[in-house]
């Protein structure tokens, strides 16, 4: 008898249509999210706002996120519908913007920022658990490579939108700036009503049931050998990226490298990420998941520490960034596997809420970390802190999950 894999890893199969569609939403609504981001802080100074009022605004983007994960992930559990939490993510996603275009007063951006804050957050709940209703247990990988290869080609799109859109505006400019590229947002994600509308039709009209098995609360499924693991990983390497992505141009500057070229570094990290993501299914069916996750923390790890060795050139860095976002890239979609696979068929939801729950405070505690270092040792530090946490979190990794 013969075979054509030898540890229970079949060659990956065809893209299905449902998960093309997930994907071409995906790609909707990120771009609208990482278009409205930045267009938030220029609309807040456009209404007289500062530093302070930046900040108290960003953090309320994270705030009803941070509220909603958990129960929304035993939702989906117990209820076992998935395109309902995408749809409404989505839509949550077009009105956010549309409310920024409109809003005239600090107030009022604050809640569009909550609003955009919490459609992101349903919408990756209702993505990721869409992705373990359609997916066999060995395409769980590929499959989550392609949904945040999908997720990174928003993260491109969106800062580059925003910056076209915006152009030369300054000062009063800005208000009627950042409206139009505002309604451009909410249209952009409005497309990505479609293609969930139709995943909605593809559906019986009847939520799909719950996976069997016991369903298990928060503390018992942290409890569960290689969760914290997982979820450690999953925080320190998105608390890289937006480490990097926030610092580099600082240390750009600080070597004389201009802006626009900071940016092309900046995007050749992405670019590396979304590559890995889209082969993560050839280098899952060749080694075991536990191996890339230590390496794609150390390998990730040690490019940042070169990033920020003294003297480093532009061609270097470009290198660095090159091998450190194809590492960084196949990190994250391999923690989601991990964790929907420690927390079992009947805890999905709430392993993937648990996750993400954690990646948001990350993206708090970490950069508080990194100012307060950079405050004293200059903006190298930051993500010199980045890397020695992904070092750490690599030599951690090596007793999670061994599939």
């Amino acid at each position: 008898m013969s075979t054509t894999r030898t540890k229970g890893v079949s060659l990956p199969k065809g893209l299905s249509p449902r998960l093309a569609l997930l994907l071409v939403c995906v790609v909707c609504t990120q771009t609208t999210l990482n278009l409205a981001r930045p267009l938030i802080s220029y609309r807040t100074i456009s209404l007289g706002g500062g530093e302070v009022a930046v900040g108290l605004i960003t953090a309320a983007y994270a705030m009803l996120s941070l509220v909603v994960a958990l129960p929304l992930g035993r939702y989906t559990d117990r209820h076992g519908g998935t395109v309902p939490v995408l749809l409404t993510g989505t839509c949550l996603l077009v009105a956010a913007p549309l409310w920024l275009a409109s809003s005239s007063s600090l107030p009022g951006v604050t809640v569009g920022s909550a609003v955009l804050g919490l459609g992101h957050i349903v919408f990756m709940m209702g993505g990721q658990r869409f992705i373990t209703t359609v997916s066999a247990d060995d395409a769980l990988d590929r499959n989550f490579g392609l949904f945040t290869a999908a997720v990174s080609v928003g993260q491109m799109l969106g800062p580059l939108g925003s910056g076209l859109l915006l152009g030369q505006a300054s000062g009063d400019a800005l208000t009627g700036a950042t409206s139009e590229a505002f309604l451009v947002g909410a249209v952009t994600a409005a497309v990505g009503l479609l293609p969930a509308l139709l995943l909605r039709r593809g559906t019986s009209g009847t939520p799909r049931p719950p996976e069997s098995g016991d369903q298990r609360g928060t503390l018992s499924l942290l409890r569960r050998p290689g969760m914290a693991t997982g979820l450690f990983t999953s925080l320190a390497l998105l608390g890289a990226v937006d480490l990097l992505t926030a610092y580099l141009p600082l240390i750009a500057e600080n070597r004389g490298i201009a802006p626009a070229l900071a940016g092309v570094l900046l995007a050749v990290r992405s670019a590396a990420s979304i590559l890995s993501r889209l082969g993560l299914g050839y280098l899952a069916a060749r080694w075991q998941r536990r191996t890339l996750i230590v390496t794609s923390c150390l390998g990730a790890g040690t490019c940042l520490v070169l990033v920020t060795a003294p003297g480093t050139g532009v061609v270097a860095m470009a290198a660095a960034l090159v091998v450190g976002g194809f590492l960084l890239g196949i990190g994250q979609p391999l923690t989601m596997t991990a964790v929907v696979r420690t927390a079992g068929a009947a805890n999905r939801g709430s392993g993937l809420a648990l996750r993400l729950w954690t990646n948001r405070a990350g993206q708090v505690a970490l950069p508080a970390c990194a100012s307060a270092v950079s405050g004293s040792l200059g903006a190298a530090s930051a993500l010199l802190f980045a890397a020695v946490v992904l070092l750490a979190t690599g030599g951690l990794a090596r007793f999670g999950p061994g599939e």
